[in-house]
Order: structure tokens, then C-alpha cells, then sequence
């Protein structure tokens, strides 16, 4: 079965995974996530990518991005995975592959759901059970955003400006906003979406989206038509076959 083109448009961010083979550790050493960030660094560069919010773990990657072309941020991921594999694979004399496949993308709305995708790859450090708050990850941008700290990876979004009219203020309610875990429904719909490749965000949003690049963006529903109002569920339709 051909796998389904991804959702991509210029400018709007897009929530991206990349996930070690079998779920394997994909960073050993400080010194390889500090050359992930610089290969990252040099791939968003080339490719006229911007990077608004990261998390890199033991075993996968989480990017909140966006880019000026249609295509950036997938050649940006294409240099940035051989680059890095060719630098793993030759300071631990190993071969293959390092990555599981192609890395996972969900177009991400921002006038709603921006922000709440920031928390749900910047806090994942805690749901992991790694660290007791998101501040003490030293691999993510949250420190960017709560405190001001100096991230050469990251470019503020848009929304995140908002946040106020000053850096503090921003800063403070930044933390603010991370005081309560995401719903449960919350964090199902952010990873159900980039799982499956699906655009995240408002239905209006998922119209606009599926006017522009003339696709579905919802996935089918499944289990037998619903009945019409007035339908007798005791019997079928006389006089008439069922419609397949």
C-alpha cells in the first residue's frame, strides 16, 4: 500500500516525530545530543526551516516547525537524519539504520492548539517520569520560553508573542500556563494526529486545509451508517435492497 502524502503547507507549524528504531535509544552521551543540535542548526538553516519549540529524549525526538517552502522541513529532516546516523554509526562503530522509518508530522493550528502543542513537547521529560518539572530537562526549549534562556535552535512564534508585551511577561505566563498537565483528551488528540499523520486543530481549520490541497483531512469513520430519524430499527425498507 503507498504510504499517504504528508500534509505541508509554507508557513503553517507542524508537530514532528522521530523515533529511535524499535523504539532503541537514539542519544548515549551529552556530546550526541549537543551534535544533534547542530546538525539540526545547520539543516534548518539550509533549508529555510524555523524551529519554535523541541524536546529531544533517550529515544526519540519531538519539533514543533515550520518552513518557507512547501518541502523545507522534510529535506531539512532528510540532511539532518544522515548527518546525524552517519555520526552515531561512526563513534560507536555501528551500522544500519538508527531512525524507525520516516519521521511522523501533523500540520498543527495555531491560533488554538500552537500553545498546546508547546506544552505537550516541552513537558514530555515529566510524563516520562524523568525529571519533576520541565525546567530540569536540559534538551528542550521550555527554558527558552519560561525564562528567557539563550537557545540558538529556537525562533519565538507568533503566539507566543502574544503572550504579552514584554519578554517577563511573556515568560510569566508561560510558566503559568504549565502549572496543570494537558487533559487526558488533550494529549489522546495531539498524539493520535501526528501518529497518524492527521492535520490537529479546529474543524474550521481542517476545511481550510482541505480546500487548499484539495485532500481529506479527517480520518473515515467507521461502523455502519447511523439511521434516519423516523427509521424503524425493527425491520428494513420494503420494497427496497440495502445500499453497499
Amino acid at each position: 500500500m503507498p504510504r499517504r502524502a504528508r500534509f505541508c503547507l509554507a508557513g503553517l507549524p507542524q508537530h514532528i516525530i522521530q523515533r529511535g528504531n524499535n523504539r532503541q535509544v537514539s542519544f548515549f552521551t551529552e556530546e550526541d545530543y549537543r551534535f544533534y543540535i547542530d546538525c539540526l542548526s545547520e539543516s534548518k538553516r539550509k533549508y529555510g526551516c524555523l524551529v519554535h519549540a523541541y524536546v529531544l529524549m533517550t529515544n526519540h525526538v519531538h519539533l514543533l516547525a515550520s518552513a518557507n517552502e512547501v518541502d523545507g522541513l522534510s529535506r531539512m529532516m532528510q540532511h539532518l537524519g544522515r548527518s546525524f546516523v552517519r555520526y552515531i554509526n561512526g563513534t560507536y562503530r555501528r551500522t544500519g539504520t538508527l531512525w524507525e522509518g520516516r519521521f511522523k508530522a501533523s500540520l498543527v493550528d495555531s491560533e488554538q492548539y500552537y500553545m498546546r502543542c508547546c506544552h505537550y513537547i516541552e513537558n514530555n521529560p515529566v510524563r516520562a517520569g524523568m525529571v519533576r518539572h520541565p525546567a530540569e530537562h536540559a534538551w528542550s526549549s521550555y527554558r527558552f520560553h519560561a525564562s528567557g534562556d539563550e537557545d540558538r535552535l529556537v525562533s519565538a512564534h507568533e503566539m507566543y508573542q502574544r503572550l504579552g508585551s514584554t519578554p517577563e511577561e511573556r515568560q510569566r505566563h508561560y510558566r503559568e500556563s504549565f502549572r496543570n498537565e494537558l487533559a487526558e483528551p488533550a494529549l489522546q488528540e495531539i498524539r493520535d494526529t501526528v501518529n497518524r499523520g492527521w492535520p490537529l486543530g479546529r474543524e474550521r481549520f481542517k476545511d481550510e486545509i482541505a480546500g487548499a490541497l484539495q485532500r481529506i483531512t479527517r480520518p473515515p469513520k467507521r461502523g455502519r451508517p447511523r439511521r434516519e430519524s423516523g427509521e424503524n430499527p425493527g425491520r428494513e425498507n420494503s420494497g427496497q435492497g440495502n445500499i453497499s
